[in-house]
Parts: C-alpha cells; structure tokens; sequence
C-alpha cells in the first residue's frame, strides 16, 4: 500500500524503514502537510503525520479528494485532526497510544535539574575557562513540593522519580487513583491549592478546550514566587506571552519548555541561517532562567522504535480491513 510520509525526519527513517520491512510503498517526504501539500499525496492511499502537521477540516477536505482514507499518526496526541470532519469524510484515523512515557517523564526530570543546578550556564563558564561558582546556587530537590498536572502514564512516571529525591507530590486529576496516592504517598487537591503550595508544577494534561492556556495570568498569580514550571505536553496549556510577564515581575523562577504553543514550522527544523520572526519566543530566549528544547522529551531509540512499529501496524490493520484498537473513534 503506497503511504505518503509527510514531516519525515532524518532521526525517524531508519526506524520507520526497518519496521516496514517493504511491506508497504513508502514515500518519505520532508513537508508538513497542509493545504498546499495535500495535494502531494495523489496516487496513494494512507498519509502518516506527525505532530505538528495541519490536519484540519480544509486540509481533510484536500486528502478527500486525492482519495485518501486512512491517516496513521506518528504521535499520541490527535488535536491536530479535525475528526468530526474526519468522519463526515470516511477518513480513518489512528494513532500511536504510547511510544514510551519513560522518555518524556525522565526528560520533565532532566529540564528540572537543568534549570535548578544552572547547568548550561556551568558548562559554558567551564568551556571559557571561568571556574567560578557565583551564580550557580541551586536548591535541594529533597523536600520540595511538586504538582503534577495530569496522572496518566506519563505524569506517574514523573511522581515516581521525584518520589525517589525525596519530593511531596500534589496531583490534579479528572481521575484520583487511590492505589497510585498509596503506592507514592501522593495527594490529590484541586488547582488553587496545588497553584499555591509547588515549587514546581510540571504539565502532563491533554491540550482540549478546557486545558487550553490552562497556565495564564490567573493561575500564574496564584503560584509562589519563584515557582519552577515545566511544559513537556502541549504547547498551548500555557499562554506564552502571560509566562514571560511572569518572568519579568519573578513570579516564574525558572521555565522549561519541550513544546510551545506556536511550534508549528519552527521546531524539528535547522533556522540557524535565518532571522527569527516569531518575537515571542526571542523575548524568551534572552531570559537566563529559561530552557527550550525543540519538542525533543520523546527521542529515545525505544520510543522510535515503538513509534515506528505501531504506524505499521496501524497501516496493516487498514490494508487488511481489520479492527484496529489504535484508531480513533470519529
């Protein structure tokens, strides 16, 4: 079955191809899709997208008439598909449900301890010849108070490494495991009292209506001083541009981010050569208690390959007509 790869990545292929194992026609191209690439998929019939690509109601609209009826996403995260037109259009779609929520997790942790010891800002002292320590005093993780917005897999994992520096974990949930509470001494409370109590407050919740800019101008006035917030989900659970007044007035101590809300043509690709455009996120850059990685949590080579082998599987099942549990209901 001939399947157009849209957003192909040089770190991906390889895996993507080993996992195909020429079971099916694959054209890999660098584009994302949108409503001038659509077109691009003529001829085949599935796409594979990634998380960043348009797919929106114009967008399916395109695919429908070049007669493409399965899209397999390479993400867990479907908010970028307009599904009620999905289903309007016949347009099956599935996705990866978990690559491996050990990449993300331990990458939440990483920007902590990033951020906390002042370690980019060390290594560039050292490489300088500059040994000196003023400046570079961090904090005791042991005995800090961490809140966990969002408990599925991801957001345990995270409770479960902080658990193990010594952290009281706050969680906010639609859903209160009891059994998760007991495994890791956590407590479940609502946004005000977790906004007001963390040290650290780290996102792992599903961008949807009511998590959008979920962290803006009032919650932000809510947290302590100096609070640490960290974004390893979806960009826009945070409004940037209320992030970086928290900045400027201290209320934000110290700001991870692995995604951001205007991602989209800017992450996954080399823009050394050009001038930034996006204003935004050069303000955030000129902030030394700021750190960005390019929506990078999830690279690890078992979350490539799991990603890699379920978008195949997920081919397999729609060229063979059988029941899929990855597809989403439209």
């Amino acid at each position: 079955m001939k399947t157009i790869i849209y957003s192909a990545r040089k770190f991906e292929k390889e895996f993507i191809m080993n996992a195909n194992a020429d079971k099916h026609e694959l054209e890999f191209i660098e584009l994302s899709l949108n409503s001038q690439t659509a077109r691009l998929a003529a001829g085949a019939q599935a796409i594979s997208i990634f998380v960043n690509d348009d797919a929106s109601k114009k967008v399916l609209e395109e695919l429908n008439a070049v007669d493409i009826k399965f899209i397999a996403l390479r993400s867990a995260g479907y908010n970028h598909v307009d599904l009620d037109t999905a289903k309007q259009l016949g347009i099956k779609v599935a996705r990866v449900p978990s690559y491996s929520p050990y990449a993300v997790a331990e990458h939440t942790v990483a920007l902590m301890l990033t951020l906390n010891r002042k370690l980019i800002r060390a290594n560039r002292r050292v490489h300088d010849l500059n040994f000196s320590l003023d400046g570079l005093t961090g904090f005791d993780m042991n005995g800090k108070t961490v809140g966990i917005i969002g408990m599925g897999k991801i957001g345990a994992l995270v409770a479960k490494i902080l658990t193990g520096f010594g952290c009281k974990i706050l969680a906010v949930d639609t859903f209160e495991d009891t059994a998760l509470a007991e495994k890791y001494g956590l407590v479940y409370t609502n946004y005000d009292t977790l906004y007001r109590e963390a040290d650290i407050i780290t996102l792992h919740s599903p961008l949807v209506s009511e998590t959008l800019h979920l962290i803006n101008e009032t919650s932000i006035n809510k947290m302590k001083s100096g609070v640490m917030l960290i974004n390893t989900s979806r960009g826009a659970l945070v409004n940037t541009r209320d992030a970086i007044v928290g900045l400027k007035t201290g209320k934000i101590g110290y700001l991870g981010l692995d995604v951001y809300e205007e991602e989209s043509g800017l992450f996954f690709m080399d823009h050394s050569g050009d001038i930034l455009q996006d204003d935004v996120i050069a303000r955030l850059l000129t902030f030394p208690n700021v750190l960005i990685t390019s929506h990078q949590a999830f690279l690890t080579d078992t979350a490539l390959e799991n990603i890699a082998s379920t978008t195949v599987y997920n081919l397999d099942c729609f060229e063979k007509q059988l029941d899929c549990e990855n597809e989403i209901e439209t």
